[in-house]
């Protein structure tokens, strides 16, 4: 790696190989960012994208696998990012808390397997990261980005848990804010309508139904959280906030 390569800033990524992961990777790299891409099964596509980066500027990406829910598998991941002998020298500036489990929980049925899934991959894991990494992102006067959900304030019927798993999000960003700063900004971003869930992707009426709550009447895009998670990141006097990118639903 070069000397220029060793002085650029760092971005830890979690779930960063597919949909909005992937749209926020590939904004920073833009910028100029070299990139630690965290993934759990989706190998294949971890690969390529670390391989257009490393191809597009060599030397300005790894690959970290594990399950965010294994605490093992959590504190192995905080060795490899935060160590001296990775890539880029233990360096960190941004980690964006982007990984996310995501599925219906009806009262009636919900186990106590969801419960510890949803809870340990949406709200223990961007905790523990943010502990463990903690001190390497002060060394940088870094930020923290949680990917949060509008449905942390407005919970989704029939998903009870997923929700006040984003809302423990929401309260720990505002507490990490308090806790970290001088040293370290935390922010986040609540996503609407984006991307529709794989179950629901192809069911026009509930499209229909969805968007006929969102003012703007139309479906998001991926790099509307990238260009807001940008903006957080940049921006040096924000701290504390979360942002809705939803078109008005939240409001509506």
């Amino acid at each position: 790696m070069t000397d220029k390569q060793i002085n650029n800033p760092v971005a830890f990524i979690t779930g960063a190989s597919v949909r909005i992961g992937a749209a926020i990777t590939r904004r920073l790299h833009l910028q100029g960012y070299n990139l630690i891409l965290h993934y759990r099964n989706s190998a294949e596509m971890a690969n390529q994208l670390a391989d257009e980066f490393n191809t597009n500027r060599p030397d300005s990406a790894l690959l970290v696998k594990g399950h965010l829910d294994i605490k093992a598998d959590l504190s192995r991941i905080i060795q490899e990012v935060s160590s001296p002998t990775n890539l880029f020298q233990g360096r960190l500036d941004v980690l964006v808390n982007n990984a996310s489990a995501f599925y219906p929980t009806p009262m009636a049925s919900a186990t106590a397997e969801q419960w510890d899934e949803l809870l340990n991959t949406n709200l223990r894991a961007p905790f523990l990261l943010a502990q463990g990494l903690a001190t390497q992102l002060a060394s940088q006067h870094g930020s923290i980005i949680n990917i949060t959900d509008i449905h942390g304030s407005k919970p989704l019927l029939n998903h009870s848990i997923y929700s006040l798993t984003k809302a423990g999000l929401i309260s720990l960003t505002k507490s990490l804010a308090q806790e970290l700063a001088p040293d370290v900004r935390t922010n986040a971003v609540s996503p609407g309508a984006i991307l529709w869930p794989e179950r629901e992707k192809d069911d026009i009426e509930f499209h229909n139904k969805v968007l006929q709550q969102v003012p703007l009447k139309r479906l998001g895009d991926v790099d509307n959280i990238a260009d807001t998670v940008w903006f957080l990141i940049s921006n040096d006097y924000i701290n504390g906030q979360v942002i809705a990118v939803d078109g008005g639903r939240s409001i509506s």
